[in-house]
């Protein structure tokens, strides 16, 4: 347990470290956490609407963030290129979040190909029943990417490093609030760039 435990805060440290220099960033971030939060409770009543708020509000401004805010030059306090952090990331670089991304995107065309997906699902007569449909696939696509990356990083690395990186992303949005709550008020004094993004928390 010890080094599970150990593996997980080297992750989400060298996560935050290297991905997360900039205010705006971490204020999606935020927000991000807040909705993915409100998305787990609502997995209990509704999976079909807790997916699309996880996929419309979380995962779109938590990915705006890295994709566009987030410095992409020589890492001078950390002493890497972005080359070097994307070559060592342990879940999705920005590569592989592209294709993720894609295959959510392109998803809808599935429903207006078969709308009943081979009879899985009711076909939609209404624009509600559509969006519950689309939650649904969107629901699968976010566990499949989860489950795709625990498997490959598996075969890999090992099965400690996949359970940790599961673990992880499972819990980032508790994590990041405790991180990022006073981003915002950073931001809002014009603090671009987090001084302290690179210093270890004691």
């Amino acid at each position: 347990m010890h080094d599970l435990l150990e593996a997980l805060r080297i992750q989400r440290w060298d996560d935050h470290r290297y991905y997360h220099h900039s205010r705006i960033n971490q204020s999606l971030h935020l927000i991000s956490a807040l909705s993915f939060i409100g998305a787990y409770v609502l997995l209990f009543s509704d999976p079909a609407v807790a997916a699309l708020v996880a996929w419309l509000v979380s995962m779109t401004t938590r990915q705006a963030g890295h994709f566009f805010f987030e410095p992409r030059g020589y890492d001078d306090v950390n002493r890497a290129t972005h080359e070097h952090k994307e070559d060592i990331k342990v879940g999705y670089n920005l590569r592989r979040k592209v294709v993720l991304m894609t295959i959510w995107a392109s998803s809808p065309l599935v429903l207006l190909v078969d709308p009943t997906l081979s009879g899985l699902l009711r076909a939609a007569t209404t624009p509600a029943e559509f969006a519950h449909n689309l939650g649904l696939i969107w629901l699968t696509v976010g566990a499949g990417g989860l489950l795709f990356r625990t498997v490959h990083l598996f075969l890999l690395r090992d099965v400690q490093t996949g359970l940790v990186w599961l673990t992880k992303i499972l819990t980032d949005p508790f994590h990041d609030v405790m991180l990022y709550y006073r981003a915002p008020f950073h931001l809002l004094r014009g603090e671009l760039i987090d001084p302290n993004h690179a210093r270890h928390p004691t």
